[in-house]
């Protein structure tokens, strides 16, 4: 395969550097999967089916949830299925499409992140305009172009991984089609995309970051200006997730892709990868609904509400 420039199949190495003891792994990363999807689920449901949630704060922590499920999907059961084949092979148009939307709905996770800042600060800083600022409509514009924007902007990405030159062999030193390990493949010029890929993280992840620090910026000065310690706690409470997610979301991608060029090792991004993809996603819905009293009050009340029909059949 070494003289090819446009193979067939990816081989998938994954971790097969720990030969029959990989195995071992597919017990637990399934029942982080597993429990990431379900949570993530429930928080869905509650979310569509109870009117205390129809708010913008609700609308967009639904559509976080259901990016965790799909980015996992791009990526996950993939994986647990190598775990256990002989010959981890994925074809170059499979590897192509979960690149695509791999880093697409990545990129849309972390504008919805964005859109939940922004909700935030207008809620804190300005309660009194909060109706009319953060109304179905804009909130529906906000989470539209979240989705749209990077899904539109990886086309070219894509299509110039397509063609590549691929006379290094066909082996992916990863567990799913990254960006590194597929640039290392590649014998062409990989300069250029590699700068656009660095512009198109500016774009999406830092630019992203920038805005809800800044939104914080307001919320903590804002919130400090509060006389009553009670309102206080109350206004931090509401956005301890938030940041919690933040920060876990952030300091990984940052530290993966917000630089130009391969500097990490592939065992390093690996490991990275692997938290994002299968330990971040269980975090998640625990993290979002942990201090959050209301959601907690309407998962109560529904859980009582089918206790009472399952009781009634």
């Amino acid at each position: 395969m070494a003289n090819l420039s446009h193979p067939s199949e990816f081989i998938l190495l994954g971790f097969s550097p720990l030969g029959e003891l990989q195995v071992l792994l597919y017990g637990p990363f399934l029942v982080l999967y597993l429990l990431a999807f379900i949570g993530n689920t429930v928080i869905i449901i509650m979310v569509f089916v109870d009117t205390h949630l129809h708010t913008p704060m609700y609308f967009f922590l639904g559509n976080f949830s259901l990016l965790e499920i799909l980015v996992t999907m791009t990526a996950v059961p993939r994986m647990l299925s190598d775990l256990l084949a002989p010959r981890k092979v994925i074809s170059f148009t499979g590897c192509m499409v979960q690149f695509y939307f791999y880093f697409s709905l990545g990129s849309t996770s972390f504008l919805i992140l964005s859109d939940m800042a922004l909700d935030r600060f207008v809620a804190i800083c300005h309660p009194l305009h909060y109706g009319t600022l953060m109304r179905g409509a804009v909130c529906a514009q906000l989470a539209g172009a979240a989705w749209a924007t990077p899904f539109l902007a990886m086309v070219p990405t894509v299509l110039s991984r397509v063609h590549l030159s691929y006379c290094h062999g066909n082996v992916i030193n990863h567990f799913f089609c990254d960006n590194a390990p597929l640039l290392q493949l590649s014998c062409s010029d990989t300069k250029l995309l590699e700068s656009w890929d660095f512009v198109m993280a500016l774009a999406f992840v830092l630019s992203s970051f920038l805005v809800t620090l800044i939104s914080y910026g307001y919320i903590v000065s804002t919130v400090l200006h509060i006389p009553s310690a009670s309102g206080r706690q109350k206004a931090f409470s509401t956005c301890g997730s938030h940041l919690t997610l933040v920060f876990i979301g952030y300091s990984s991608t940052i530290f993966l892709y917000v630089q130009p060029g391969k500097a990490h090792s592939a065992e390093v991004n690996k490991t990275v990868a692997l938290v994002t993809s299968v330990l971040t996603p269980f975090l998640n819905p625990f993290i979002l609904t942990l201090h959050n009293e209301t959601f907690k009050a309407v998962l109560r009340g529904q859980m009582q509400r089918l206790k009472g029909l399952l009781q009634a059949l």
